[in-house]
């Protein structure tokens, strides 16, 4: 039995834009092209597209992914090795519920004029979040790049990716300030926070101005990315992203 592109990606959630960049790129070829010259898939290929979004739930890039495919002998072997890296993130998620729990505590108790709250320790914020400068926006519309910044982030080490995180942490909080404060998001300090903050995006791939205002459209419309900034001050994800699409016309374009 085979399968048509649409029904591939209805079943997989995956957009045919995506399965046809997995066929250009031989990740995932189809098993025949008809006459129509649309794609079609039979049930191995349904099974090696269920691997490759299992690697990539696991931050692998896509040329680890074909790798790991071309190479593997032991399918079985491989889905235990996913089932044990699987059972490693349920782990990260139990220290994230915990870290959402401790700040959930601060912000009840420790509330100051009902507007902010006192964080003793900032780090503390991200216990448990995954370091990966992966943007989904980034990973669906700009390949390449998304590529570029795997590569980048596997030469770090672990101090510095705890340095990153760290400087993350430390310039969401200068921003959840100025957005209490009333701060217009065209206000030069708010726009020289965008300017650190593009230049570590840069670190890992460089986004044009279309793609910067992308990225920060992903903070508001992802519900994971927009709860972690919205975990510091409410409306943080949202006034991000207002201030990156400034500083994407006056810097970018």
């Amino acid at each position: 039995m085979a399968w048509s592109i649409a029904d591939v990606a209805r079943m997989s959630g995956v957009t045919s834009r995506t399965l046809r960049h997995y066929d250009a790129i031989g990740l995932l070829p189809p098993a025949r092209i008809g006459s129509n010259g649309h794609r079609y898939y039979e049930q191995a290929d349904l099974l090696r597209l269920q691997q490759i979004l299992l690697m990539r739930e696991l931050a692998l890039g896509l040329r680890e992914i074909r790798e790991v495919l071309d190479n593997q002998v032991d399918q079985v072997a491989v889905l235990r090795e996913h089932r044990r890296r699987l059972l490693g993130e349920r782990d990260r998620l139990e220290t994230l519920a915990r870290t959402v729990g401790r700040t959930i505590a601060e912000l009840t108790e420790g509330k100051v004029d009902n507007t902010m709250v006192q964080i003793n320790r900032p780090e503390n914020l991200f216990e448990g979040f995954d370091p990966s400068p992966a943007e989904a926006e980034a990973r669906e519309r700009w390949p390449e790049q998304w590529e570029q910044s795997q590569r980048v982030a596997e030469t770090m080490t672990a101090d510095d990716q705890d340095r990153w995180q760290r400087e993350v942490t430390a310039q969401m909080i200068r921003l959840a300030e100025f957005m209490v404060a009333g701060t217009p998001v065209a206000d030069p300090a708010v726009q020289a926070e965008m300017d650190v903050h593009y230049r570590s995006v840069c670190r890992f791939w460089t986004p044009n101005a279309c793609a910067y205002k992308g990225l920060g459209r992903t903070y508001v419309d992802d519900p994971q990315f927009r709860s972690n900034y919205d975990r510091i001050a409410d409306g943080l994800a949202a006034y991000q992203c207002e201030a990156m699409a400034v500083y994407a016309d006056a810097r970018l374009s």
